[in-house]
């Protein structure tokens, strides 16, 4: 298995949860979300990922706004 590039990672995550513990750690944080029928931050432009609102539905209707 590959070594975690966290450090990379968090230079490109727009995760505006500050306490948020998976920040840079893609893997735990996709496993995090997709189980509670969520996507992470980085499936959302930056004024929809602050209203936390990250669930399937809102990214269907964004993409389909954008597309």
């Amino acid at each position: 298995m590959k070594e975690c590039n966290s450090e990379k990672n968090i230079q490109s995550c727009n995760c505006s949860y500050e306490p948020c513990s998976r920040k840079g750690i893609c893997c735990e944080c996709i496993q995090y979300h997709w189980g509670m029928n969520q996507l992470p931050a980085c499936f959302f432009p930056d004024d929809v990922e602050r209203t936390y609102d990250r669930s399937l539905t809102r990214f269907i209707q964004i993409y389909k706004e954008r597309v």
